[in-house]
């Protein structure tokens, strides 16, 4: 079976897993600060263009997100989200088991507008009532977003502005970055979003990493905030097991060549399904693609293929999530496309 399932289901990228097996004897200290751990952090500011930026190690993108958003927030502050934001809807609710309110806007193209955006905490503040009511005390952005889709730099900008008049933080979710700033049609770079971002998370989970995320807050971190990492569950003892990784990451271009190739595999899987006279969802730049198949053939195609059920479109049609990640070789590719030419044939004799 040929899978387009996830971006995390395979392992590690070789070149992260030989720096993790050519490592591993070596005796080193634990919690973060071990000398990979520094390396990677320094090769973190370089690529960011940010010298004097905190970068801390976590385990994982729901983890990171609970831990940052209850480090930065005040306990009667929430953060506002896309409706379709991923802290909103696939958490399991971890935001607010730390005691925060997620506060949803509505989503266009999975983004927050930043005219809606304004135009709420404006009316926040104008409620007589606001001190009876959760205070907006952040703004959480997904790029690339829960469908794929990616925020312009003007866009960022926009909202960048927004939090700084009201003075609140802007968090990036950056679990699947490497293929936003790979993508084709996007005018956004790292040092973009570290110039634009009070704190972002540079996702390794899916991005060719066995486990891990680097947080990064562009000017100080919250105090104790490593404090803050381990009482929520998000410190690992052995860190080296996630500085090793990314100093393997950022060495040599290696996070955004996996980037790139993910970006390339998912323009040769459209392909693939627009030549076989399939529709997509909506349109996305990045390595999810969102195609709308028949509830029978999605039965059919499943046998062989694994992808991930995205929503209902309709009593008969089913939105299908195809993601494409280092692993994804081309060979995938055209055995996709075998299959998708089968079963045109099975349905014309039928």
């Amino acid at each position: 079976m040929i899978s387009f399932e996830s971006d995390y289901t395979n392992g590690a990228h070789p070149k992260v897993l030989e720096r993790l097996i050519a490592t591993n004897t070596e005796t080193l200290p634990g919690y973060g600060s071990d000398r990979y751990c520094q390396s990677a952090r320094e090769k973190i500011r370089a690529a960011c263009g940010c010298p004097d930026a905190d970068v801390f190690f976590l385990v994982g993108g729901t983890q990171t997100n609970a831990v940052v958003i209850d480090a930065v927030l005040n306990r009667y502050e929430g953060a506002v989200a896309a409706d379709t934001g991923h802290v909103a809807v696939h958490e399991a609710g971890a935001v607010e088991f730390t005691g925060h309110k997620v506060l949803t806007l509505p989503q266009h193209g999975g983004k927050i507008g930043p005219g809606e955006l304004e135009q709420y905490l404006a009316g926040f503040y104008q409620d007589a009532n606001h001190a009876h009511m959760v205070f907006p005390g952040m703004v959480y952005l997904t790029h690339p977003t829960e469908l794929g889709t990616l925020y312009t730099k003007e866009e960022l900008e926009q909202i960048a502005g927004i939090c700084r008049s009201y003075e609140i933080p802007l968090f990036l979710d950056g679990a699947r970055l490497g293929y936003g700033l790979m993508s084709r049609d996007t005018d956004v770079a790292l040092t973009d979003v570290a110039a634009l971002c009070d704190v972002f998370y540079i996702g390794g989970t899916k991005v060719g990493a066995l486990c891990g995320e680097a947080v990064v807050f562009t000017g100080k971190a919250p105090e104790h905030f490593m404090t803050s990492v381990k009482q929520h569950g998000a410190l690992l003892a052995k860190g080296r097991l996630l500085g090793v990784q990314f100093d393997a990451l950022f060495t040599d271009n290696l996070y955004f060549d996996i980037g790139r190739h993910g970006i390339e595999m998912a323009e040769e899987l459209k392909k693939v399904f627009s030549e076989n006279g399939y529709r997509f969802a909506w349109e996305s730049p990045t390595n999810q693609q969102f195609v709308i198949l028949e509830n029978e053939e999605m039965e059919r195609l499943g046998r062989q293929v694994s992808f991930d059920f995205w929503e209902k479109a309709d009593e008969t049609h089913t939105v299908a999530r195809f993601a494409t990640s280092w692993a994804t070789e081309k060979e995938d590719i055209e055995e996709l496309r075998e299959l998708l030419r089968a079963g045109k044939n099975v349905k014309k004799e039928a």
